[in-house]
């Protein structure tokens, strides 16, 4: 029986000593989610230094400016998962964030870190009163791991988006759940 390794979760607040280690964690991260065939918004080819422009210029800019919380899971120091969401809402939603980018390392997947991830946006979205999380998915695999913590299914929309690795068209899920205060 192989037991699976420690992990931490923690909110990713980079300093300057660690940024760039970070940065090229989260993108390869990415990256190797995205060639496993992950639906998160990008298509193959897809190289790694795309990726870590992608946690540089855009996640990392709107952690900073409070638009973006970004939780990661830590395996010995590495980053072995993550999970974004955006509390960029109109004015007539500030009760409302979007689950974005939930990305577990293949070789780390079925460890209980989806989960905890999940469990602690929950927890931190609450502390900065988000009461409504929204997200949508193309994974059967992942919309099970949410209905199971509560997520009520909408609806899909077909069409919504290529696969990451062809030009067909597939369709996403969209979910929501209320949190309790």
């Amino acid at each position: 029986m192989t037991l699976a390794k420690p992990f931490h979760i923690e909110l990713w607040q980079p300093d300057p000593s660690n940024l760039d280690s970070d940065i090229a964690m989260l993108g390869d991260l990415l990256h190797d989610c995205v060639k496993a065939g992950a639906a998160v918004s990008f298509v193959l080819p897809f190289s790694r230094d795309e990726a870590a422009r992608f946690w540089r210029n855009q996640v990392f800019t709107a952690v900073e400016s409070g638009t973006c919380c970004v939780l990661v899971a830590r395996c010995t120091g590495a980053i072995a998962g993550t999970v974004q969401f955006d509390l960029a809402t109109p004015p007539n939603q500030p009760h409302r964030a979007e689950v974005k980018k939930l990305l577990v390392h293949p070789n780390e997947r079925r460890n209980g870190i989806a989960r905890a991830l999940m469990l602690a946006l929950e927890d931190r979205a609450r502390e900065v009163g988000r009461t409504l999380l929204t997200l949508d998915t193309a994974s059967a695999g992942a919309e099970q791991l949410y209905s199971s913590l509560g997520y009520v299914r909408v609806g899909v929309i077909p069409g919504y988006s290529r696969k990451p690795d062809s030009p067909e068209l597939e369709g996403t899920t969209i979910m929501y759940k209320e949190l309790n205060a």
